[in-house]
């Protein structure tokens, strides 16, 4: 065997894994909930190709103002876990030691050594009426009466935040650790301030590590169930609980393949309108962070 031929079969040999990876746990099951989302129910099980799913849907105030307010929320909590996520990953990448670095890397990951559902719990031990929270405002004499914390946005949000932060630190993190400390003396040693300097110098080279960080969060955060569920209870309307209901629910895994193909194809319209407005490109966000 020639050197080339080895070097083709171990290029084949190494990708092998993450393209079977690819085709048996991405691209066939979109392909199957695509097809799915196409049967048309005219009769027991008598099913046609149409898109009567998908006009359900359009035809349902409920459902697509579900799925905008599971949107515009998700732009929400993206926005916040930047604003929090941007000065701790500056400071881990730019200001702490190296043990220090490590420190804040591990306080980073303790929320993802345990699950999303016992994460929630955890919150709801602190926020119920009975909990951490409200006992310790009544010992303290600032309430009369215990105070339910749970089941509205605001806890959403900060249950939600708290779950992602970490993936927008992580990119933010590893493109600011490739900004040579240099640009930001040079910035002030032509008479920029902090903020310019933060807005013409800082910002621009870490916008590869934002728009990625923004686009894991928002495709978590708007993908998310049992957050929304347990925080906000019977108050939340998140779309992935229309899509389980038409599931499990009612059995009817038509209309839940094409909500399901609608949640997708909205949160992909939402980050194609990102990286054009921050005119980035997929491939250079990648490549960058």
């Amino acid at each position: 065997m020639q050197q080339k031929d080895f070097r083709r079969l171990a290029l084949i040999l190494l990708f092998a894994p993450f393209a079977l990876w690819i085709i048996l746990l991405i691209v066939l099951p979109h392909i199957g909930i695509i097809a799915l989302s196409l049967r048309e129910k005219v009769a027991p099980r008598v099913y046609e190709f149409g898109f009567g799913n998908y006009m359900d849907f359009l035809n349902e105030p409920i459902y697509w103002n579900t799925l905008l307010r599971t949107g515009s929320m998700s732009l929400l909590v993206t926005a916040l876990a930047l604003l929090i996520g941007f000065p701790i990953a500056y400071y881990i990448a730019k200001l702490a030691g190296n043990r220090t670095r490590g420190a804040l890397f591990l306080l980073c990951l303790i929320p993802l050594w345990v699950s999303d559902l016992i994460r929630a719990y955890g919150w709801i031990l602190l926020l119920r009426e009975t909990g951490v929270i409200s006992s310790f405002l009544q010992w303290a004499g600032l309430v009369d009466q215990p105070i339910e914390f749970l089941y509205n946005d605001v806890t959403v949000i900060i249950g939600l935040v708290y779950t992602v932060i970490l993936f927008m630190i992580v990119p933010l993190v590893s493109t600011l650790d490739g900004m040579d400390n240099s640009m930001i003396e040079a910035g002030y040693n032509l008479g920029g301030n902090g903020f310019t300097v933060l807005r013409r110098i800082i910002i621009p080279y870490a916008m590869p590590g934002i728009v990625s960080g923004c686009i894991v969060v928002f495709m978590l955060t708007a993908g998310s169930y049992l957050t929304p569920i347990l925080l906000g209870g019977k108050n939340s309307s998140w779309f992935t609980e229309q899509i389980y209901n038409q599931f499990i629910t009612r059995f009817n895994w038509e209309a839940g393949a094409a909500f399901g193909m609608l949640l997708l194809l909205f949160t992909s319209v939402v980050i194609w309108l990102g990286l054009k407005l921050s005119g980035q490109t997929l491939a250079n966000t990648v490549a960058k962070s």
